[in-house]
């Protein structure tokens, strides 16, 4: 071979060599963050739990970043879902293969929260093939309640984690949570009398496991066993009534059958009894919307807007009732502030 071929040939295999090097260095090497991000992370996770102006920015920015811990990550997914977007799901997507599990679970309940029940199969049933266990049983918490036909070529693949998941419950040593959490797997499965034996050995550990308490309530009012439901509810508020837990059942309870405007009176104690949690008073001015008392229903929702500005759920719903009563200029200055938050919130694309 002539010289200055053998040598065009080495001198292309070194170059070959060098690209190769550089290619698998430059994959290799952490991207860098810009340092205004890097020192970010707690004034963005501040602004996105206090509902401030550029919130939904800089959490996409924090998310982004290769070089966040778990706990950190997991951290911004809590407030993920109040800041919904196309990038948001593609952030919370993307973390569902994150080496982490932590972050893959974090990325369910972000999930959970910003796609509607029946369309979160086609991102989470792959999940259920997931490496760790804890992951697959998050992900078929986030599935439960859905209809075969909706969980398509997943209800298989649901099943069969949900019956790992029952054995694994069963083997450890007893809790009330952990046969709380049963019952809920046996409700899915239609499994009613092993629900109910679930519920009771969970009292039998806790008699005043309220949680237990309003899921039996609920599973006797399932089974159309409703006198037995109304007894075990009153008997619970006798002995627990300053509850604002059970007040809270009480009032949806009245509303499942039926009796609105007595409803109102459960849930309204309820809110009295815990006036900063922001679902217990988002019922009641739901509840009070359909009584048509609008008014009072919207000074409920701004009230959840003034305590807890994030809450992306009520001010949206408050912008309707505003629409709904004629009151544009307050529905302009909501829209501004949702702007603000989060320019690309699909409320706002929507022309909502």
């Amino acid at each position: 071979m002539p010289k200055s071929r053998r040598y065009a040939i080495v001198g292309l295999c070194a170059l070959l060599f060098i690209a190769l090097i550089t290619w698998y260095v430059s994959r290799s090497a952490p991207q860098a963050v810009p340092p205004a991000i890097a020192h970010g992370y707690a004034k963005a996770l501040k602004q996105a739990h206090n509902g401030e102006p550029g919130a939904a920015r800089v959490l996409y920015q924090q998310l982004g970043r290769p070089d966040l811990s778990p706990e950190r990550r997991a951290a911004l997914h809590v407030e993920l879902p109040n800041y919904p977007s196309p990038k948001a799901l593609k952030l919370a997507d993307n973390d569902l293969s994150n080496e982490s599990p932590r972050v893959r679970e974090a990325a369910i309940r972000s999930i959970v929260g910003l796609v509607p029940t029946g369309q979160r199969t086609l991102l989470l049933g792959p999940v259920l093939d997931d490496p760790e266990q804890s992951v697959r049983f998050a992900a078929a918490d986030a599935l439960l309640g859905l209809s075969p036909d909706t969980l398509g070529l997943y209800f298989g693949p649901l099943q069969q984690v949900l019956d790992e998941y029952v054995k694994k419950l069963k083997a450890q040593p007893e809790t009330a949570e952990g046969w709380i959490q049963l019952a809920r797997l046996y409700i899915h499965s239609a499994l009613l009398p092993d629900a109910q034996h679930a519920l009771e050995q969970a009292m039998r550990l806790q008699p005043d496991n309220l949680q237990a308490v309003v899921a039996q309530i609920e599973l006797l009012d399932k089974q159309g066993k409703t006198d037995d439901s109304r007894q075990l509810l009153a008997r619970q508020l006798a002995a627990h009534p300053e509850s604002a837990y059970l007040q809270h059942a009480l009032g949806m309870w009245l509303l499942h059958h039926g009796e609105r405007p007595y409803a109102l009176l459960g849930l309204s104690k309820a809110v009295e009894l815990e006036p900063d949690n922001q679902d217990y008073r988002y019922d009641l001015a739901t509840t009070l919307h359909a009584q048509q008392e609008l008014e009072a229903a919207q000074r409920q929702l701004e009230e959840i807007v003034q305590r807890h500005p994030a809450n992306r759920k009520a001010r949206v719903l408050l912008v309707n009732y505003w629409k709904e009563s004629g009151q544009l200029q307050n529905v302009q200055v909501l829209l501004a502030q949702l702007e603000q938050l989060n320019p690309d919130d699909p409320a706002l694309q929507q022309g909502l």
